[in-house]
């Protein structure tokens, strides 16, 4: 989708998780320690964070302004419960919840990433379980079965937008 529309920019959000294989800081996450993601909480340099799967996420204001600066349209890939932070922050944001085909499908999905122990996976399929109750909360939904389908339903569903 952003390779069809350059001015589209993903944020990179910050974690207090460990960096995957393959990672690096400030691209793939900001990688925070607990105690510098709380002094950055605490002094207000969220636009919206929360604590998933017991490592908080969230994205930095100075990311979105940055991007904004820009002339980009930002995208934040983010959880249910930033994206309700976002909703209350900045009102004109458009929130577009992006779900599995189905809960066998997201299972597999994160069986087949390997980065995930058991107990882990078993949190974020009960915690997808609970994040499906705030679907009927955004403008709009994509299935992300097909991803090359996904990624037109999305890139239309920005546009719908885009010209309101």
């Amino acid at each position: 989708m952003r390779a069809t529309r350059p001015d589209l920019a993903l944020t990179v959000s910050a974690t207090t998780r460990s960096p995957r294989p393959g990672e690096q800081d400030g691209v793939s996450y900001y990688f925070l320690s607990d105690e510098e993601f709380r002094r950055r909480v605490s002094a207000g340099e969220f636009l919206e964070w929360a604590d998933v799967h017991g490592h908080c996420y969230g994205t930095l204001n100075s990311e979105v302004d940055r991007l904004l600066a820009l002339g980009h349209s930002v995208i934040l890939e983010i959880d249910v419960q930033g994206a309700l932070q976002v909703r209350e922050v900045r009102p004109d944001a458009v929130l577009v919840f992006v779900e599995p085909p189905s809960f066998e499908v997201l299972e597999a999905r994160l069986r087949g990433r390997g980065t995930e122990d058991e107990k882990s996976i078993r949190l974020r399929l009960a915690n997808a379980r609970g994040e499906m109750d705030y679907a009927s909360r955004y403008d709009a939904r994509v299935v992300n079965d097909d991803l090359d389908q996904a990624a037109t339903e999305l890139l239309a569903t920005f546009e719908s937008f885009e010209s309101n």
